[in-house]
């Protein structure tokens, strides 16, 4: 009778001398990664912009969304300047239209509180509407090369499989001790960090995916733990990916294009004529108005905000 040996089990690994296992990282980056606007010209109002766009949205999308964006408003001072309407039309079919909304409330606290700039200090990247952490740590690091720790899906993913054994985090969001973490692997030097942080990012967007990791391109993976032992599937349930077809907001996407398209207010019983379902439509209709998307009402007809 043969026993079969035992099946090995994943161990964290302890965070190294900061910097130093990154190095290998940063060289892989150095020669495979995209070539992408926003890096080519890091200038913080592009920046800025990049990652409002590739919130929830793949870079093969927001790509011709962005080079259209920055002919048009190159600066937070002329997006300031046009209707919030303007920029809920500019953001075409890119999905989460509320971002077009807070892209262009921050465009005009940047033009009104901070000199037409977008500000360099954490602090006051947070206070702009649709910034939050990992947003406000990505422009202070990719725009100012500032040391923070910049923790989006992809870079939790590396840590998780790399550090932890884990196919992914257990948590939804960032906790305090990833946060520590990451910051302890980042070089001490600012700018050898903000390229240290952009590295990993890439490397859990082309290699260290979520569904198809190619580990044998993976600059770390003979110091990674979840291939060590097996690329074990996590024990932590992840949340089901989101219908589309024939949701609200699908609905509302629909609504939206109509409206982008109008020259002049359009009707009740044009946007009716938009969807199958009446019902759902209005239903839609007024979850817009209440975002502040759309603005009118059934005597004037409806219209994207002045």
């Amino acid at each position: 009778m043969s026993l079969m040996p035992p099946v090995p089990v994943a161990s964290p690994v302890a965070p190294p001398a900061a910097g130093v296992a990154l190095d290998p990282v940063v060289a892989w980056f150095n020669g495979a990664s995209r070539a992408l606007p926003w890096r080519d010209n890091p200038e913080p109002w592009a920046v800025l912009v990049s990652e409002v766009m590739l919130q929830q949205t793949p870079v093969e999308r927001v790509l011709p969304a962005f080079e259209r964006w920055m002919e048009r408003w190159p600066t937070p001072t002329d997006l300031a300047a046009d209707s919030p309407g303007q920029a809920i039309r500019e953001w075409g079919r890119l999905g989460y239209p509320r971002r077009a909304l807070r892209l262009h409330g921050a465009a005009i606290a940047c033009r009104d509180r901070f000199g037409g700039r977008v500000p360099s200090d954490i602090a006051d990247l947070r206070s702009l509407p649709g910034v939050g952490e990992y947003t406000a740590a990505a422009v202070a690091s990719f725009a100012f090369g500032q040391r923070h720790a910049v923790l989006d899906t992809n870079v939790r993913r590396v840590h998780a499989r790399w550090l932890d054994g884990t196919e992914r985090p257990a948590n939804a969001t960032p906790n305090n001790r990833e946060r520590l973490r990451a910051l302890a692997l980042l070089p001490d030097d600012p700018f050898a960090a903000a390229q240290a942080s952009v590295a990993v990012m890439e490397l859990g967007a082309l290699v260290c995916k979520a569904r198809t990791p190619r580990c044998d391109r993976c600059p770390v993976a003979g110091s990674c733990a979840w291939r060590s032992t097996g690329h074990p599937s996590s024990t932590h349930t992840s949340r089901p990916r989101q219908a589309y077809e024939g949701t609200d907001r699908q609905c509302r996407g629909r609504i939206l294009g109509v409206l982008r398209e109008a020259t002049s207010p359009v009707t009740q019983h044009e946007l009716d004529g938009a969807w199958q379902d009446v019902d759902q439509c209005r239903r839609a209709l007024t979850s817009l108005i209440e975002d502040g998307l759309v603005t009118g009402d059934p005597r004037t007809g409806f219209r994207l905000p002045d």
